[in-house]
């Protein structure tokens, strides 16, 4: 078998991040694999924003090395967390990141990022996130 990269660990982290995406595209009913892409930068950001910069940090450390660039990229810590705390706040920063493409549905989008994401992180850190989030916003993970 050829190599993509010629480096092992870039194979393994690209591989890794296409299986992310084919999961993202079959729980939101795309074949956009930019949608997916969209998706997943959109959910990322907007619950690494609302987590204590160490819960962000051990979230990031179980991403696969590419995800976990994508989901590092234009965070600044410093204000971080943000005390938004409403779903429809969480849902409009969300809907924000498909200004070029808009979707109908963020809550939609949020539910199968977030049912990747529970399929792919350890379910003790999953938890560990819930825990950090208003409880209303809980069942987006359901």
């Amino acid at each position: 078998m050829s190599s993509m990269t010629g480096l092992d660990v870039f194979d393994t982290t690209v591989h890794k991040t296409n299986v992310w995406l084919k999961d993202i595209m079959e729980a939101i009913g795309t074949e956009n694999r930019h949608q997916a892409y969209l998706a997943l930068r959109a959910v990322l950001h907007t619950l690494r924003d609302r987590l204590t910069v160490e819960e962000a940090a051990q979230l990031g450390a179980q991403l696969p090395m590419l995800i976990r660039g994508l989901y590092y990229e234009t965070w600044k810590p410093s204000d971080k967390p943000l005390k938004e705390r409403t779903k429809e706040e969480f849902l409009y920063h969300i809907s924000d990141y498909f200004q070029k493409e808009p979707i109908a549905d963020s809550e939609h989008i949020a539910r199968s990022v977030f049912k990747v994401m529970a399929k792919r992180v350890s379910e003790g850190e999953i938890e560990d996130v819930k825990a950090l989030m208003p409880k209303h916003l809980h069942e987006l993970w359901e």
